[in-house]
């Protein structure tokens, strides 16, 4: 098992469990970890961890984060792949096989064309237009017609809810 290969405290343990982590193959015998519980910075939170083949079983073997250059464990990048990316992501990366001639890469042209894990379209925000506003006349408020009073109705105190 991939674990017994790891030495971490079990802090460390947890906050592979707890946090969110996506993993992408890349290079040979290299798997991005981008911790997404960042939100929005996660790609500032985002590491480079080598595979290593260790007597037939892979093991992630070091992480360029600071936490394992200069700490004495383990990282959570490295904790994370095992537990939770597996032996099919770290077999994926050692098995990964760059093309050597540029031409047999594929084209990408735009960040639209390239393929999204979860089948989505790159998009951002939807724009949401408020509907307009139905102005009250003289003879008083729309919703005086219905059996439910309107918001601004109900706010001023001009009608209750129904019973």
């Amino acid at each position: 098992m991939t674990l017994e290969h790891l030495e971490f405290s079990s802090r460390t343990r947890k906050r592979a469990l707890w946090e969110m982590f996506e993993f992408a193959v890349a290079g040979p015998y290299q798997v991005r970890v981008t911790n997404a519980s960042y939100g929005d910075s996660m790609h500032e939170h985002a590491y480079v961890v080598g595979i290593e083949d260790r007597d037939g079983v892979l093991v992630p073997a070091e992480c360029e984060c600071p936490a394992d250059i200069h700490g004495d464990r383990d990282c959570k990048h490295r904790i994370a792949l095992a537990i939770r990316g597996g032996s099919l992501i770290m077999s994926a990366a050692a098995a990964y096989d760059p093309p050597t001639d540029p031409r047999q890469a594929p084209k990408v042209e735009t960040v639209a064309d390239k393929l999204r894990p979860d089948g989505g379209a790159l998009h951002g925000p939807v724009p949401v237009e408020p509907p307009e506003p139905t102005p009250a006349d003289d003879e008083g408020c729309w919703c005086e017609a219905h059996d439910m009073p309107c918001f601004d109705c109900y706010r001023d105190g001009a009608r209750d809810l129904p019973e």
